[in-house]
Formats: C-alpha cells, structure tokens, sequence
C-alpha cells in the first residue's frame, strides 16, 4: 500500500459529507486506502461514511472510536493505516484531485521523513485564518526548532512515512480537539519528528482548501487557544525532552508574536506552559516520563 488518507471527525457530519465528495474525486494511479475514524459522534457520521462507502470506488476503512479526542481518533487511524505514507486532512478541508500524486512525489525524496502543504481559503466570507497560501517552498532541516510563527504546521495537510510515525509514537493525546490542550497536536507532532532527527519540507504543490467557517468574532477564543497550547508545546520541549536551548527559542518567539501575530497569542502562551509545567508535575503518569536520548 503507498499512501493511506486519514480523517478524523467528530458531529460534523455535513462537513464530513462535503469534504469526501472532494476526496472521491482524487486520481491516484497507484494504491491508497481512506480511513474514516469516527470519535463518538451522536450525530448522522456513521451514515454519511457508509453511504460514502456504497457509492465511491474508494477503499474506506471505517473506525469508531470512543475516546474523546482528536490525537486518539488519530493514533486508532495509525494503528490500522497499511501505507508507507500516512497523510492527514481535516473534516473541514477539501484536497485537490492530485493531492495524492504530489504527496508521492514528495517522498521519492528519501531525505523527506515529513512534509506539510498548502492550506487554502475555500470561502472568502470565512476570516483568514488556520490558512497558509504562500508558494514558497521551504526544508526544515533536522533538528531544526519548530513553532507557531517559524511556519505552518496544520493537520489538515500533512504527511508522514508511517515509519517515522511509529518511531515517534504517535500523537500526544495532551494535544488537539477534545484534549487538555485543545491546539498544537500537529505542531507537537513535526517537533518531535525534527528532534528526532527527521527532515521536513513545507510543499505548496500540495493543497487544501479550508471550509472552516470562522469569522473574525470567532479569532479571539482561537487565538487564545493557540497561545495555550503552543505555550504548552514548547514547557513539553522543556520537560519532557530537555530542549533547553529551543525553550530558550520559545521565549524569544514571545516577541515576535506580539508584534506580528497576535497579542491575544503572546498573552495566553504562559498560560499554557505553566499549565503543562503543572500537570507534569503532578498528575503525569510515572510511565509517561519520555527523556531525550543524549548520546
């Protein structure tokens, strides 16, 4: 298998619906597999996926599952993904019908261990926001210090060899939608790929279009979010993986998202990482102690 397709969804299943139309329409010459992880939702998904399945030709394998939370719908996706690659997008995102092949081409790179797209905005009522529309290509070199600011680094358009994914140990159920931190899954992920040694590339050949249906009333509580879990991100770099010098980074990014980010952001990331810094203290279970390897 090369490529296997994972979107998680929870109660949005007009969303859902929307977004497998585009992914029907994908052409692939080579084999690929979509996996669907339902993450207990209430509503019509079950019946959108399964109508999905009878009417495309495309290999769906559909996964419910019950813990709540964007990282454990993603780490079930993992477990069952058969491809070399593994590549994500979001409920709310439509990929283009060469999404596939310009992943592939990605990888025939074989200094390629990850790689992020292009995220377009699909509606131009929606704010812009959780969009990356530049066309320049960059490489994140490994071991390179990776965060909010440094690039964009979003789950509804990235890749991984599934290798480097089982190395890493999937994602940090910490992180994302229906977590502790409800941001930073995605940046948690490439950071741990690049101390680990992997190497990145940002690709604008590889696009989606977000459907997210925000406006600018919705950017505050977004932002906030944002500060929380990448302030969290980066006391995880500090404590859990003794990056001291790239939590020394961390700070100096203060500065940058003050001025060209978000002041909202900038005011919120300390709160994150005393949160992180907190909970690591006291309630982290004693097997979740993960040391960086100094050798």
């Amino acid at each position: 298998m090369d490529i296997s397709l994972i979107i998680c969804t929870r109660d949005r299943c007009h969303q859902l619906a929307r977004c497998l139309q585009f992914v029907s329409e994908i052409t692939f010459e080579r084999s690929w597999e979509l996996i669907v992880v339902n993450n207990g939702s209430i509503d019509g998904t079950h019946s959108v996926v399964q109508d999905f399945i009878l009417h495309s030709n495309v290999s769906v394998r559909y996964i419910f599952e019950s813990r709540l939370g964007k990282s454990n719908a993603l780490n079930s996706g993992l477990e069952n993904a058969k491809g070399d690659i593994v590549a994500f997008t979001d409920d709310d995102c439509y990929p283009m019908p060469d999404f596939l092949t310009a992943i592939r081409r990605v990888f025939q790179d074989p200094c390629v261990d990850y790689m992020v797209g292009r995220v377009m905005l699909h509606d131009p009522a929606d704010y812009p926001i959780a969009i990356n529309e530049s066309m320049t290509p960059v490489t994140y070199q490994a071991r390179s210090f990776l965060s909010a600011g440094l690039g964009f680094f979003g789950g509804g358009n990235m890749a991984f060899r599934r290798s480097v994914l089982a190395e890493i140990g999937g994602f940090d159920p910490m992180f994302g939608p229906g977590a502790r931190f409800r941001y930073a899954e995605d940046l948690d992920i490439v950071g741990r790929a690049s101390s680990m040694g992997c190497e990145g590339r940002y690709c604008p050949d590889v696009v989606v279009r977000h459907h997210h249906q925000r406006k600018k009333s919705d950017t505050p509580s977004e932002r906030k979010a944002c500060g929380i879990g990448t302030g969290a991100y980066h006391m995880k770099l500090l404590l859990t993986y003794r990056e001291w010098w790239w939590f020394l980074k961390s700070i100096a990014l203060l500065g940058l998202h003050f001025r060209r980010v978000s002041r909202r952001m900038f005011l919120w990331e300390p709160v994150g990482a005393a949160q992180y810094a907190y909970w690591w203290i006291t309630a982290r279970p004693r097997s979740q102690i993960y040391v960086a390897d100094d050798s």
